[in-house]
């Protein structure tokens, strides 16, 4: 291949210079007339020619308040169609969306808005009294919005906007500690829609249900996706069972998310009612945090396979995006199988490979990764050492390249010299059909030092499940060292969770004080 001089190099680059906005341009230019996104909540829809339009005139609104290439705009809002038009709006100009979480205490939320410093806050009017406490003058969703619409002029794509440009700041949450912005740019975004459409079979055309937030990864990025290929996004306010039940009826799906607490209510809600699906091309995520049971009913309900898949806001589905659990299955193992679009390392404290069978941190690179976090350099120092983002998740490679999560690397049990991960533990607990969530954590021994301690919460109609049955199964499947040293019957609403879906350990440690002493050693 012959060089690319130097006087040409910009030019050939600038060629391969799509972005999210150009893409959805192109989808609206070739499909004017296709429906582009459905709110039925508020019985707005938009072709792709409107929806072009409007987004056109939103960014003339934009820029008339200054907001340009780099400059940060905030939004704080329900599931509705305008948050998708200020993501295509700032993907014009080059400007960065911080989606803000409503279920933020007020102190978290003025962190994450006094962070980005934006120039512009939209706020719906469901949340528009929080707008005063942010210290950000605010734009409505409704009459204002429409009205600033309406005397805007349209503006076209701007063309010095670069694939790795920032287009979102969404926010990791923690168990401890501020929310840290990961920054995603336009080329991972283009990366992680094409992932998803190579690994799970999606067509360009198949629709996209928009329930769980549009501050998380999982409905902002489908959504995004699906409007670069010529989908539609049907806009749903949070989880609705019986929406959610009408949707899977009446329209062909690619794939339907389905978060950890809600796969059960959501498989009654279609057994109930009888629902006969039109077509799911697959469903569900974080297979680890759901009963086998439950994967194997919302499958053969839906008639389609779960993604077992293992990936992070930072990364998107890959690492491990490449292993579906066939209809049916009630998994006994959940083992990842690792992304073709991406490199993985397995490394030790001292960031050297393990070998097979040894746990170590996952490291990865590829096109989908993020941007690093944003404003914190001291983060992005640590995690993205010698060229590779490390996760902070331990795995274990199997002989025939398949990789098993073990925990996080921060919350490790140690007991009498014993490295305990409390999945483990809960994988065990889990697979009991009569137990709905399972939890482990560790407390202090006077003798070990530390021990597992599993806080249970049972399945409806199943309260006759005792803590002799789970120990019995314990002992079966766990050495020694693993065993739950106490089992604490906990109801489901009870797990304190993290806006993401994570059960918060260190919740679940405070209220070991109050349970008083371990009786068996």
């Amino acid at each position: 291949m012959p060089k690319i001089v130097s006087g040409n190099q910009q030019v050939v680059t600038r060629a391969a210079a799509s972005t999210v906005a150009s893409l959805f341009s192109v989808r609206a230019r070739v499909h004017p007339e296709r429906v582009a996104i459905e709110d039925g909540a508020r019985a707005v829809s938009y072709t792709y020619g409107e929806l072009a339009s409007r987004t056109r005139r939103l960014a003339g609104a934009l820029a008339a308040r200054g907001v340009g290439r780099g400059a940060r705009v905030a939004i704080l809002s329900e599931n509705r169609a305008e948050y998708l038009e200020v993501f295509l709006a700032a993907a014009r100009l080059g400007a960065i969306v911080a989606c803000q979480s409503w279920r933020l205490a007020p102190p978290e939320l003025r962190h994450c808005v006094d962070l980005v410093e934006p120039a512009c806050l939209f706020v719906s009017p469901r949340f528009a009294d929080r707008a005063p406490s942010l210290g950000r003058d605010a734009i409505v969703f409704g009459d204002a919005y429409e009205a600033a619409l309406a005397s805007s002029p349209e503006i076209d794509l701007h063309d010095d906007v670069d694939p790795e440009d920032p287009l979102l700041i969404l926010y990791t949450s923690g168990t401890t500690g501020l929310p840290k912005g990961a920054v995603l740019s336009h080329r991972a975004e283009i990366v992680r829609n094409l992932v998803v459409r190579a690994e799970f079979g999606v067509a360009c055309d198949d629709a996209f249900v928009a329930w769980s937030p549009l501050y998380h990864m999982g409905a902002a990025e489908c959504s995004i996706g699906a409007l670069m290929s010529g989908g539609a996004v049907i806009v749903v306010d949070g989880f609705d069972a019986d929406r959610l039940a009408d949707v899977v009826r009446d329209r062909a799906l690619g794939w339907l998310l389905l978060m950890p607490g809600m796969v059960g209510s959501f498989a009654r809600a279609l057994r109930d009612r009888g629902i006969e699906p039109r077509g799911v091309k697959v469903c569900g995520v974080m297979a680890d945090l759901v009963p086998p049971a439950e994967i194997a009913e919302i499958t053969t309900l839906l008639r389609a396979p779960y993604a077992n898949t293992f990936g992070a806001t930072e990364t998107g589905c890959p690492p491990c995006s490449s292993s579906l659990i066939p209809i049916g299955v009630a998994p006994s193992k959940l083992s990842k199988q690792q992304s073709p679009f991406c490199e993985v390392r397995l490394v030790d404290a001292e960031d050297r490979d393990v070998p097979d069978g040894s746990p170590g941190e996952l490291c990865m690179r590829g096109p989908t990764l993020f941007s690093g976090y944003w404003r914190a350099p001291d983060v992005d120092a640590a995690d993205f050492r010698g060229g590779w983002f490390h996760m902070g998740d331990v795995f274990v490679r199997n002989g025939d390249g398949s990789l098993d999560f073990v925990d996080r690397v921060k919350y490790l049990i140690k007991s009498g010299g014993e490295n305990i991960y409390p999945a483990e533990i809960e994988r065990v607990l889990l697979a009991d059909p009569r137990v709905r969530d399972a939890a482990v954590v560790r407390a202090r021994d006077a003798k070990w030092g530390e021990v597992p301690v599993a806080f249970v919460a049972r399945r409806e109609g199943e309260d006759a499940l005792g803590e002799a049955e789970l120990r019995a199964r314990c002992r079966e499947e766990l050495a020694g060292f693993k065993q739950p040293k106490r089992i604490v019957f906990i109801g489901f609403e009870e797990f304190p969770r993290s806006a993401s879906g994570k059960v918060q350990r260190h919740e679940l440690e405070k209220r070991l004080d109050g349970l008083g002493e371990e009786r068996e050693r």
